[in-house]
């Protein structure tokens, strides 16, 4: 029977380095996932996405990958992936893994041969390997930056010690962008697909879907560019790789799925990745980064299902991820909207206001018809720790900006499990060693532990809100109706006599008469919801 889980499943990511530790030496790893299997079932959540866990030299998290068929050993080992995945499939939780196409690590054995290899080789035309420009070359090839900061170009010295040519990478120079215009890159891929889909993951999130591709001829940007175009992302041919990669998915039985990392400036750029024989879905970064405003958050869902109508795919929901701003510091700013070229992360936040929008956003996204992506420890309502000393930060961004990006850091600390110990719980009992980042002396109050029989707590918020999601919503159909309950106020109504409110008025708003209430965000105040927070009623 064909269910098309993937149409409104809850998908939880784990940063694997952070969710939880097994051996006992402050990092994450597969054995502290399996030892949490129970917790993730119980939390209500349909699927895992795992960030990479691919042997790495960790320059970008694990999105330096060194060999796509192997766990790196600071996780566990290939056989221990395995029964991670079985045992989530005896918990009802599917698995999708973290795939990284458009870039390996500069320690992956194709770089080595093609650095080995020498000018004009053939194991250099799996990358961007290309002369300089200048009277000797000393120049980039075009002007392209990293999305790390600098060029994003590097020179290479060969065996000779001779000034040798450029390659491309457009994080990194740790991470050299592979050319998908070779055939033996599309072909390696292919099988490191079907490696995973026989080992039994249920499909992928694909690492910067709309980059593989590079215009011919790797055009300058220019001074003035038209950021629909660039010469570097959003190329036609990328489309038909993922056309190839959607027959081998369908080829294989239980609704496999892909999801796309797709940030482009325009939905209809981004619908086009999701068309029937590509993506199944995409992660809703128009959402992500939408401000605290009843106005644009509904124009965002407005705009969001208009821009996947025409492709008939599903809309998916997300409020943080590794990559971001956690939700709680960004809602409790005087600006509450993000910015990827511009984070603001030590802008000042009030944690209370934050917390209470948090609550409601959460509400918000598990009730729109669709997917919804949680990132660790959003369930627990954890804010961005901005206070990190600069000699532990290891994002690359931090390098590569000189200091004025502080990167990704704060949002990747470890989780806190329990009220007391070295590590709150993140590393098992009797384990002495420090996490890997610092955790904030008040986690403990943020703790599992802590929060697991609290009836007021963002835990018991998302538990309780998972399961009417479960019960009530995900049979319904992938529609809403809006309702006008005011100014500064979301309002839908879903089939079943299903209701929505979200309150960003200022001031409390009325609940309709007769209503009752399912699920609250916060306390309700003699007939009426409170600003900045959100409800779930029944009509």
């Amino acid at each position: 029977m064909t269910t098309q889980w993937w149409r409104h499943a809850a998908i939880y990511q784990i940063y694997v380095r952070s969710f939880a530790d097994g051996d006992g030496n402050g990092t994450g790893d597969l054995a502290g996932v399996r030892s949490r299997l129970p917790y993730l079932r119980d939390l209500g959540v349909d699927a895992l996405w795992f960030n990479p866990w691919y042997t790495s030299p960790m320059a970008d998290g694990g999105y330096d990958v060194a060999d796509y068929r192997d766990i790196d050993p600071l996780f566990g080992t290939l056989a221990e992936a395995e029964r991670l995945i079985a045992e989530a499939h005896e918990h009802g939780l599917r698995v999708l893994v973290d795939l990284v196409p458009n870039h390996c690590s500069d320690q992956h054995l194709w770089f080595r041969d093609a650095l080995a290899a020498g000018p004009g080789s053939p194991e250099r035309e799996r990358f961007w390997f290309v002369p300089g420009k200048g009277a000797d070359g000393e120049l980039p090839p075009n002007d392209w930056t990293s999305y790390f900061g600098g060029s994003a170009w590097t020179r290479i010295t060969e065996a000779d010690g001779s000034a040798g040519p450029w390659y491309l990478h457009m994080f990194a120079p740790e991470q050299p962008d592979l050319n998908w215009e070779h055939p033996e890159v599309r072909a390696e891929f292919e099988d490191i697909l079907r490696f995973w889909l026989d080992r039994g993951v249920d499909g992928f999130r694909v690492d910067v879907a709309h980059g593989l591709a590079k215009k011919p001829g790797l055009p300058d940007v220019g001074p003035d560019p038209d950021i629909t175009d660039l010469p570097y992302q959003d190329c036609d041919a990328v489309h038909d790789v993922y056309r190839s990669w959607r027959k081998i998915l369908d080829g294989y039985d239980g609704e496999r799925t892909f999801v796309g990392e797709v940030w482009l400036p325009t939905p209809e750029q981004s619908a086009r990745y999701l068309r029937p024989d590509e993506l199944h879905s995409a992660f809703n970064f128009d959402f992500l980064c939408c401000p605290w405003d009843a106005d644009a958050l509904r124009g965002v869902v407005e705009d969001t299902f208009a821009g996947h109508a025409p492709v008939g795919a599903p809309p998916t929901w997300v409020l943080s991820n590794h990559d971001t701003i956690r939700h709680v510091t960004r809602y409790g700013r005087e600006d509450t909207s993000f910015d990827m070229g511009d984070k603001r992360l030590l802008d000042p936040s009030d944690p209370v206001l934050g917390r209470r929008r948090a609550r409601a956003a959460a509400l918000l996204t598990l009730a729109l018809p669709g997917g919804v992506y949680i990132y660790q420890g959003d369930e627990l309502g954890l804010p961005e720790v901005q206070d990190l000393p600069d000699e532990l930060l290891q994002d690359p961004t931090f390098v590569r900006s000189g200091g004025t990006d502080r990167g990704r850091d704060g949002c990747r600390v470890p989780l806190p499990w329990s009220r007391t110990g070295t590590s709150l719980g993140f590393s098992p009992e009797g384990s002495t060693a420090a996490p890997w980042l610092p955790q904030p002396e008040a986690w403990t109050g943020l703790s599992v532990q802590a929060q697991e029989d609290d009836p007021d707590s963002f835990l018991t918020l998302y538990r309780a809100a998972l399961a009417l999601r479960r019960e009530r919503l995900v049979p319904l159909a992938e529609s809403l109706t809006w309702v006008d309950a005011g100014p500064g106020t979301v309002c839908f109504d879903r089939d079943g006599g299903f209701r929505f409110l979200l309150n960003a008025s200022g001031s409390a708003v009325p609940l309709p008469e007769g209503a009752a209430v399912l699920l609250a965000g916060g306390p309700l105040t003699d007939g009426a919801l409170p600003t900045d927070t959100a409800v779930w009623l029944s009509l």
